[in-house]
């Protein structure tokens, strides 16, 4: 009916290795490394994040502009463009991004009838500006800051396919050179089939203050993604807008923002520091060893904890297999009978003073 000593005993041994065998595991699992730091957690920022339905009751979004040609379907995204010519469209966070770390996930949708002739493309902008509508993909031209580029029209011939995913960081004076599709002012890009695909496409940015840039795209497979460029050394504005563009001219797409998730990141300390070094806590005096020798540490404290709890579980079990094998539980001498529990132990007078009285319970 229940398990034996040396069963319990098998379980308990497999457990343990199984522990050990997930700690060594994860111990030799590589760490995103981010200079002598790593990405330790995320924390989503909601007022710099866009989902369905998108509006309030009021028909508005209490963190998000929308204007121009865009418009809002409740049950699947926000239209940047129709498919027609000669359209426009914005979405633009009302508050700005002041995280000096964050991570950016958009996933959107561009769709159309033609499959030779269409454009032109939209661009997710990090800028000092916001609603500042204009010729580049809808917004201003001499743009300050970051421009990520998903261009889907070639104006001119290149050496790489399209659609192409492009990274321009200006600082107000630089004009785009619309002409040649920005060609040697990208400080970064990718070829990527993002347009009329068979599963989710998104983009997603890193951004370490003065570390890095990492742009990575998703358009193959769900949960697939694409390696799309790398930038160190860069330095974004501190409180920059988020904001998203379309357009189209003699040719056309929807273009479609289905949501964004912006989550600050928060960074481990630097691994410069000793290992053995002891923090404080704050309001104690109580010395806390950090680093990696106590994570060891409290791991041999909980095995041999669950090793102590097995083995006496165990022993239990078989010490009452014995006494109720040679009469220890269940007899006399142990108050069994038929009233059993406290007051079978002798019955209720057998303790006398108050308790002789069956009625005061």
């Amino acid at each position: 009916m229940f398990p034996t000593f040396s069963k319990l005993f098998s379980v308990s041994g497999l457990l343990i290795w199984s522990l050990l065998f997930s700690a060594a595991h994860a111990a030799s699992e590589p760490d995103t490394r981010i200079a002598n730091r790593t990405i330790e957690r995320t924390v989503n920022l909601r007022t710099h994040s866009l989902y369905a339905p998108y509006i309030d009751q009021d028909l508005q979004n209490r963190w998000w502009d929308f204007g121009a040609d865009s418009y809002i379907n409740t049950n699947k995204h926000v239209r940047l463009t129709r498919n027609r010519p000669s359209q426009m469209g914005w979405l633009w966070s009302r508050l700005p991004l002041t995280a000096p770390n964050y991570i950016i996930e958009a996933e959107f949708k561009i769709s159309g009838d033609s499959t030779h002739l269409y454009g032109d493309g939209f661009a997710m902008w990090l800028t000092t500006e916001r609603t500042q509508p204009g010729p580049v993909f809808g917004n201003k031209n001499n743009f300050d800051g970051l421009g990520i580029i998903v261009d889907t029209y070639a104006n001119s011939r290149h050496g790489y396919s399209f659609p192409r995913v492009s990274g321009f960081l200006f600082d107000g004076t630089t004009e785009y050179n619309m002409g040649n599709d920005g060609d040697g002012q990208a400080i970064g890009a990718c070829s990527a089939n993002v347009r009329r695909t068979n599963v989710a496409t998104k983009l997603k940015l890193t951004y370490i203050k003065d570390r890095f840039l990492d742009v990575k795209v998703q358009y193959k497979a769900w949960d697939d993604w694409s390696d799309c460029f790398y930038a160190e050394n860069v330095t974004l504005s501190s409180s920059p807008f988020i904001g998203f563009s379309a357009l189209t001219g003699d040719v056309s797409d929807a273009h479609d923002i289905i949501s964004v998730t912006t989550s600050s990141v928060i960074l481990s300390q630097s691994s410069f520091q000793n290992p053995k070094q002891k923090a404080t806590i704050w309001g104690t005096s109580n010395p806390v060893s950090t680093g990696k020798g106590g994570s060891w540490s409290g791991f041999l404290f909980k095995l041999i904890l669950l090793v102590g709890v097995v083995g006496g579980g165990a022993y239990g079990w078989n010490e009452y297999q014995r006494r109720k094998r040679y009469g220890g539980f269940g007899s006399a001498n142990f108050g069994g009978g038929a009233s059993g529990g406290m007051l079978g132990m002798g019955g209720p007078s057998r303790f006398g003073g108050p308790y002789a009285n069956e009625k005061r319970f």
